[in-house]
C-alpha cells in the first residue's frame, strides 16, 4: 500500500453524454426533485473525506450550466469537455487530474453515497484498482444469435459493475496508453485495466446506485430519492 501522505484522489465525474434515449437531454442536466442529476453526484463526492479534488467532464456546449451546479463546490478544480466517447472523456478529465489515484463516476448516477464511495477508494489503495458492484439478482443467459441458450453462467459469479471505479493514476494511464496503440475502445473503465493485465476488485455497491438512462429510471431514481429523505 501507498503511504497514507501520498494518497491523494482526483474525482472525474463524467457528464459528456449525448442523451440520445432522453430526447436529446444530457442526463445529468435533467431535474430530480428540483435539483440537477448532477448536483447529487457532485455532493456525495465532496463530502467523503477521502476525496481531495473534483473534476466534470462534460459536452462542450454544457460547460457553462456545469460550472454553475458545482458553484460553491471547494473541491472543484475545474470542468474539461469531453471526447466522442467515454474513453476519450475520461482521458480529458485525467489532463485537470492530480491525485495519485483517479474516482471515475457517472454523472448520471445521482444515488451513489459518500460511504459506497469510501470503500471502493480504500480497496483501490490496497490493490491498485477497484470498482462498486452488486451480485446480480436474476438468473442469466448467454444465447447464440437466434436466440437460443447456450450457457447459464452461475449467477452466484456474476456482478453487475457500477460507479465509482478508482484506479492508481499511473496504472490507468498505462491502460489508456495501450489501448490508444492498439486502436482500442472500451465503455468501462476496468476494461481497460484488464486490457493489460491487471486486477480489479469488485465491493459492495447499492442497488439504489442506479444509472439514468430511460425515463422508467428517472420514476425510480425520484422514488427512491424521496424515500431516503423521509429516512432521513
Amino acid at each position: 500500500m501507498i503511504e497514507q501522505a501520498e494518497q491523494t484522489v482526483t474525482a472525474i465525474i463524467v457528464a459528456a453524454g449525448n442523451g440520445r434515449r432522453m430526447g436529446g437531454i444530457a442526463k445529468p442536466f435533467l431535474p430530480l426533485c428540483g435539483r440537477p442529476v448532477l448536483m447529487y453526484a457532485l455532493e456525495a463526492f465532496a463530502q467523503c473525506p477521502l476525496i481531495t479534488e473534483i473534476v466534470l467532464v462534460t459536452r462542450p456546449n454544457e460547460m457553462a450550466e456545469a460550472e454553475r451546479i458545482a458553484e460553491g463546490c471547494e473541491k472543484m478544480v475545474g470542468t474539461v469537455a469531453g471526447g466522442s466517447t467515454r474513453q476519450l472523456s475520461v482521458r480529458a478529465g485525467m489532463a485537470l487530474a492530480s491525485g495519485t489515484y483517479l474516482a471515475i463516476h457517472d454523472g448520471a448516477r445521482p444515488l451513489v453515497t459518500p460511504a459506497c464511495i469510501e470503500r471502493a477508494v480504500r480497496a483501490a489503495f490496497d490493490c491498485g484498482a477497484s470498482a462498486a458492484a452488486v451480485k446480480v439478482k436474476d438468473t442469466v443467459k448467454v444465447t447464440d444469435d437466434w436466440g437460443y441458450v447456450m450457457q447459464t453462467p452461475e449467477r452466484a459469479r456474476l456482478w453487475a459493475v457500477q460507479t465509482p471505479q478508482v484506479f492508481r493514476t499511473s496504472l490507468l494511464a498505462r491502460a489508456f496508453d495501450a489501448a490508444e496503440t492498439a486502436g482500442a475502445d472500451y465503455t468501462d473503465d476496468c476494461q481497460l485495466v484488464e486490457a493489460i493485465g491487471g486486477k480489479v476488485r469488485l465491493v459492495e455497491g447499492d442497488y439504489a446506485n442506479l444509472k439514468i438512462t430511460t425515463p422508467e429510471d428517472m420514476d425510480a431514481a425520484t422514488a427512491l430519492l424521496r424515500k431516503r429523505k423521509a429516512n432521513a
